[in-house]
């Protein structure tokens, strides 16, 4: 699926300038940025609309929105300049993720004019490597609109007492389950495709997750990091790699790279050592590919951005808020029925929030794919999971 949209793209010339993946077992949501005239962009929404696994395409670009970018970057560290280097992490609430003695990796979210500052204030260490995701959205609700999403969950709404409004179930009763045998297998994921009067949820599930370890097969997530040239048709040149060759993939996150010109594409492969082994050495064959490695088996920071709407009133708002404290989450819209969170971490830290947030009922879920960087300190923090402190 993920080289179909590519495709449109690539054959009509557009690059795009950044693309972030949501994926899920049954759904995927894309946020891409291109460049163009209204015109041809909505020529090009109606090619998209075309696929048939495609559910629905919405062009935010002239609507309030809230708009996040995550990045993950690697300069050096000279200890003389530690200290201003600290003082710029301040400043851009941003956090370090990885130290060494001649490196700092720190982790930023912002919107794209905030990671131009930080990439341009950064650069006077020298900057080694950045990783990046594409930009996320969602669309910001009005303040004293009506509130559309009380039916997700009582818990949301708790002065209600139960009561039910007398058109609760209307577009409901049309909803038809859809056994997880009749889903259709094939491509990056695997799609629900509607029939007549059935009606598609459309909130991502975090709950897919990722092989962490090793089956009987050997089959494993594979965290792959490319560099390759920023210029149309790419994107869509590297994905019919994977499709050609039946791999799925978990995750896919594209920005711009260190270098002029170049992007760095990070992607979650499943496989086993030695068939992501000959992937790599098919991915080198590619003329528009400047470098590929796999990162699985090195010690290396990985980060996710997810924004995620829960309907909320004044009542349960506060409830909302406690939790997200906890995970270090940050509100980042609120209106008078809901509030959108942003949060950076793992997926296992995004699969815990989203399982908590659950009964007040979510409206809108937006995440990039994984982005990561090897760690120069050599430290794995996954191994120290384990262990009780002090070590």
């Amino acid at each position: 699926m993920i080289n179909r949209i590519a495709g449109v793209f690539a054959r009509r010339g557009y690059n795009i300038e950044s693309l972030a993946v949501g994926l899920n077992e049954d759904k995927a949501l894309f946020t891409i940025v291109v460049s163009g005239t209204d015109k041809v962009l909505r020529q090009v929404m109606e090619q998209l609309q075309k696929l048939v696994n495609v559910l629905k395409v919405e062009d935010l670009s002239n609507e309030p929105q809230v708009e996040r970018e995550l990045i993950l970057i690697k300069v050096h560290a000279d200890p003389k300049h530690h200290a201003e280097l600290k003082w710029l992490v301040d400043i851009f609430r941003a956090r370090i993720v990885d130290i060494s003695e001649h490196s700092v990796t720190i982790e930023v979210t912002g919107d794209p004019g905030k990671m131009a500052a930080v990439q341009r204030n950064f650069s006077k260490f020298g900057i080694k490597e950045i990783a990046r995701t594409g930009k996320i959205a969602l669309r910001r609700e009005k303040m004293g609109a009506s509130a559309p999403f009380w039916r997700y969950s009582a818990a949301s709404y708790p002065d209600l007492e139960g009561k039910t409004p007398v058109n609760a179930l209307v577009g409901a009763k049309n909803m038809k389950p859809v056994a997880k045998n009749d889903m259709p297998v094939g491509g990056d994921v695997y799609p629900i495709e509607p029939s007549d009067g059935f009606t598609v949820n459309q909130v991502l599930d975090a709950h897919w997750g990722v092989l962490n370890d090793e089956n009987i097969s050997g089959i494993q997530s594979h965290t792959l990091s490319m560099l390759v040239n920023d210029a149309p048709g790419v994107l869509n040149i590297v994905t019919g790699v994977f499709a050609r060759r039946g791999y799925n993939i978990q995750s896919l996150a594209v920005g711009h790279a260190e270098v002029e010109g170049l992007s760095r594409l990070t992607t979650v492969v499943p496989g086993t050592d030695e068939s992501i082994g000959k992937l790599v050495q098919q991915l080198y064959k590619l003329v528009e590919l400047h470098e590929v490695r796999d990162i699985t088996h090195l010690p290396f920071a990985e980060r996710e951005l997810m924004l995620i709407k829960i309907a909320v009133n004044a009542a349960a708002r506060r409830d909302v808020l406690d939790i997200a404290s906890i995970f270090r989450a940050k509100a980042v819209d609120v209106s008078d029925h809901t509030i959108t969170l942003e949060l950076t971490g793992d997926l296992d830290k995004m699969v815990a929030l989203q399982r908590l947030l659950e009964p007040y009922g979510i409206c809108e879920v937006a995440r990039t794919g994984r982005i990561a960087l090897v760690r120069e300190s050599g430290v794995d923090s996954k191994y120290l999971r384990g262990y009780s402190f002090p070590l």
